[in-house]
């Protein structure tokens, strides 16, 4: 009875340090998608504003909007008139200006939305090149955007990727030390029962056999319990912070992400099954 009860301890105490380091893992990678859908989100609010002359007709204004919407990169594109721009202005001040001084100032323009996703790794490039295209009309006086925001987005979403590339494989690291750590105890549990077997001349493959099997059953069921885990931590969050995690252009990523934890489970405990078994009988032939 004491034997059984060690034997279930042991089972039990695998599949909960499994199950813990692969909630942290499926916590870092959510964390790691909604980072990059948040600085990408962000950087495509971006508006990058194309002046037109005020003399500009509203056919040549339509053209080159019609010209810019083309591009693969450009998300979105608005005109704004001198109108709608005057509109716009009185507005945020509660007050009309043009009234008051008698004309309208303002220039008509064109508000382009980048695609953030089809930019390359040399956005910046892409992005004056834009530009010199936009000079190149005589009714485009300029291009006005935030670059020293565009650049600060940049740098800090590849480093809070490249920091959680690097926690992410300090855990795996983690990980499989620890999971061979909790195999090895499992072993260790059942060496009785593994030296008869060798005693009567079963072959390491045959000894190894319902450890591998019950490896892979850790792997599948810490998995399960870390992905349900973390579901329940996303809705509470959702739940707390009114923040919506749980719609439907999530939920691909986040199956995604419960199938990877899942197999890195799987693979992690059925290859140190494999590697700390076969140390184990080697060890003690």
């Amino acid at each position: 009875m004491k034997n059984k009860v060690n034997l279930w301890g042991t089972h039990g105490a695998t599949i909960l340090g499994i199950f813990l380091v692969l909630f942290m893992l499926g916590l870092l990678l959510t964390l790691e998608y909604h980072s990059y859908r948040l600085t990408h989100d962000a950087q495509e609010r971006i508006t990058y504003k194309v002046d037109l002359t005020p003399d500009v007709s509203d056919s040549q204004a339509m053209a080159l909007k019609a010209e810019i919407a083309k591009m693969p990169v450009v998300k979105h594109v608005d005109y704004i008139s001198k109108k709608q721009a005057a509109e716009i202005f009185t507005q945020e001040l509660n007050e009309d200006f043009v009234d008051f001084a008698g004309y309208n100032p303002l220039y008509p323009s064109l508000m382009v939305n980048f695609n953030v996703a089809l930019l390359p790794d040399n956005s910046t490039e892409t992005l004056d090149r834009f530009c010199a295209k936009m000079r190149r009309h005589s009714f485009v006086t300029g291009v006005a955007y935030q670059e020293n925001i565009v650049n600060d987005l940049r740098g800090i979403f590849y480093k809070l990727s490249w920091f959680l590339i690097v926690f992410v494989t300090l855990l795996l690291v983690i990980t499989i030390v620890l999971i061979s750590s909790l195999i090895r105890i499992a072993l260790f549990s059942r060496r009785d029962t593994i030296a008869t077997m060798r005693l009567v001349g079963a072959k390491a493959s045959f000894i190894s056999r319902p450890f591998r099997l019950r490896s892979l059953a850790y792997g599948a069921i810490g998995g399960l319990i870390a992905d349900l885990l973390l579901l329940i931590t996303l809705w509470v969050f959702s739940n707390q912070f009114g923040v919506d995690l749980l719609n439907s252009t999530h939920m691909l990523w986040y199956t995604l992400i419960a199938l990877a934890v899942i197999l890195v489970g799987i693979l992690i405990s059925y290859l140190s099954t494999i590697a700390t078994v076969h140390r184990y009988i080697s060890k003690n032939e």
